[in-house]
């Protein structure tokens, strides 16, 4: 199993709670929940059953229906698994369970019992149909778990070195050096290739091949693919999903779906795209009308971009229309030697880096003096009391007209302007110039 960062935050449930909720782990597929769970009640438990709901049998599914003597339950499931139970040093875990939302409705009983503390994973948790008819049990915690970041991609790889020289760097504002930037350039720019899904992580690092570690990612786009249909048969969630990359490339001011649903029944459409939020396998980044501290006040619903959850999955999805995506490509792009504008590319790993560290997207655009084009800020973060705008380049051009402008317009609400841009860290006047690599300091 791959070190990732969400296993403190387990360790830190179990010890804080003590039994008194259930923990759910939700995120998209593939991301390595199951194995997480897993991982985590070998060495924090001293037994543990842990319930596939995709593939039980009905003779699990059936002790869930009558609750009345859970004494029967624990005797039944222990007997079922071949594990011994003990009383407040067992989990049991509720994996995939989504597939079967009684059991996640029983929550509520088996965690006032206090005998066994209970884990669940899953992913289109909140789809409709997942919690029709159900009620969601408020003795349940939510934690939401994303593909490896790029510190959990270097971990996998084996360098732990990498990120506290940077975060050093960061904090004491120093840059790293000509020579060292391009290195730390090109291994994040193999993280945005490989992206950060676990199995294309293990079959980059058992393989070294760029086209089997594509194929592993198509896979995985096939089933979000199936996923889709599970809540939208109509096929417009895959649509638009499938358009992310060229939407992102036109550099317009939002997701133009009209552009990509030439017809349908428009009032269903934001239901999709809550839906697709709700996979988790798309980041949406929201207009923010008024831009303040209390981003979320003003979040315009009509108005937002479309990113994919992962970067190396956005990578294969740009060039789908291929049968795979060819090696010269891929080191091309590590090399930086594609010749196409890649800023969308940028824009779409630093979507999920600020996301994995815990930010909401927003944006904001406003027209130019001519009014004939937008200036726009990339992404607001909210920091205490002001606002930081962000602005992406996928060179190491240091102009950034639209915080400029943003500053001059919004000046008494801003603490720090940021450039990320594929340069050393440097200071533009009143703007930090930041390399990607170190934009999960932000």
């Amino acid at each position: 199993m791959f070190r990732r960062k969400i296993y403190d935050k387990l360790v830190e449930w179990k010890n804080e709670s003590q039994g008194r909720t259930a923990l759910l782990i939700e995120g998209a597929r593939r991301i390595g929940k199951s194995t997480l769970a897993e991982e985590f009640a070998k060495n924090e438990y001293e037994s543990y059953i842990l319930i596939d709901f995709s593939i039980a049998p009905q003779s699990v599914r059936d002790l869930f229906e009558d609750l009345s003597d859970l004494n029967f339950l624990f005797l039944q499931l222990q007997l079922l698994f071949h594990v011994d139970l003990v009383e407040r040093r067992s989990l049991i875990i509720f994996d995939e369970v989504q597939f079967f939302p009684k059991a996640r409705q029983a929550i509520k009983y088996l965690v006032k019992d206090r005998r066994y503390d209970y884990l669940e994973t899953g992913s289109l948790i909140s789809i409709r149909k997942n919690v029709k008819d159900i009620l969601i049990p408020s003795e349940e915690q939510k934690i939401s778990m994303y593909p490896m970041d790029y510190e959990e991609f270097l971990w996998a790889i084996g360098d732990n070195a990498t990120i506290p020289l940077i975060r050093q760097c960061f904090e004491t504002r120093k840059p790293v050096g000509e020579q060292i930037n391009r290195r730390l350039m090109r291994d994040f720019r193999l993280y945005m290739l490989v992206g950060g899904m676990p199995q294309a992580v293990n079959e980059y690092i058992e393989t070294n091949n760029f086209r089997k570690v594509d194929l592993v990612k198509r896979t995985i786009l096939s089933l979000y693919e199936e996923d889709f249909r599970k809540f939208d048969p109509s096929g417009r969630a895959s649509k638009l999903f499938d358009a992310v990359p060229a939407q992102l490339a036109k550099n317009a001011s939002r997701y133009q779906t009209a552009s990509v649903l030439k017809q349908g029944r428009p009032g269903t459409l934001p239901e999709i795209i809550a839906e697709m939020e709700n996979s988790k396998t798309v980041l949406i980044s929201y207009h923010a009308d008024d831009p303040n501290v209390g981003l979320s006040a003003t979040e315009d619903l009509s108005r937002f971009k479309m990113f994919i959850c992962d970067t190396g999955l956005f990578v294969t999805l740009m060039f789908k229309d291929r049968d795979f995506t060819e090696n010269i490509i891929y080191e091309k792009v590590l090399n930086d030697k594609l010749s196409a504008n890649l800023g969308y590319l940028y824009e779409n790993a630093l979507a999920q880096t600020l996301t994995a560290s815990g930010n909401k997207l927003f944006y904001y655009s406003f027209p130019t003096e001519s009014s004939r084009h937008n200036y726009e800020v990339d992404f607001l973060l909210s920091r205490k009391n002001k606002i930081c705008p962000i602005e992406v380049k996928s060179s190491g051009y240091k102009a950034h007209v639209s915080i400029d402008k943003f500053f001059e317009k919004y000046s008494s609400r801003i603490s720090q302007k940021y450039l990320v841009y594929t340069k050393d860290l440097t200071k533009d006047m009143d703007t930090l110039c930041v390399p990607i690599y170190m934009a999960q300091f932000l």
